[in-house]
Formats: C-alpha cells, sequence, structure tokens
C-alpha cells in the first residue's frame, strides 16, 4: 500500500474562494470597499491572499482566467 501525505497531492493550481467580512480586512482595503460589507477572498494551499473581490462569481471568473481551479471554502 502506497503511503500518501494528503497535502503532498494537492493540485498547485488550486485556490481556495472565501467569504471575508470587510471588518476583518486591513483598514486601506476596508476604505475601498465601496460599502460592501462582505467580500471574497482567493486564498492557496498555505493561505497566503492572492486577491479580494466584490462576489463570490467574479471571485471564480478570476481564478479561472489565471488557469487556477476554485473551491469554495466555508
Amino acid at each position: 500500500m502506497h503511503n500518501t501525505n494528503f497535502f503532498d497531492a494537492m493540485d498547485p493550481r488550486l485556490v481556495y474562494v472565501r467569504e471575508v467580512a470587510v471588518a476583518d480586512l486591513p483598514e486601506d482595503m476596508q476604505d475601498e470597499a465601496d460599502g460592501q460589507e462582505t467580500l471574497f477572498a482567493l486564498h492557496n494551499a498555505d493561505g497566503e491572499r492572492l486577491a479580494v473581490v466584490k462576489e463570490r462569481g467574479m471571485a471564480y471568473s478570476l481564478a479561472r482566467e489565471n488557469d487556477y481551479s476554485p473551491v469554495t471554502v466555508h
């Protein structure tokens, strides 16, 4: 039986999309939120935030345009 570490098998082109409260973002990002209460962030497998956008659909489109496979995180 082959023992593979789950994280070694993860697709490096996978990004995680999650809803974030604007209040939890850095102040300079809050200032650019245009009255939104929540935004959608894309993160890589290491948890690094790659982008923040206003709509879930926009997050998925942005990921795909950049050859990433988006998945939702709750």
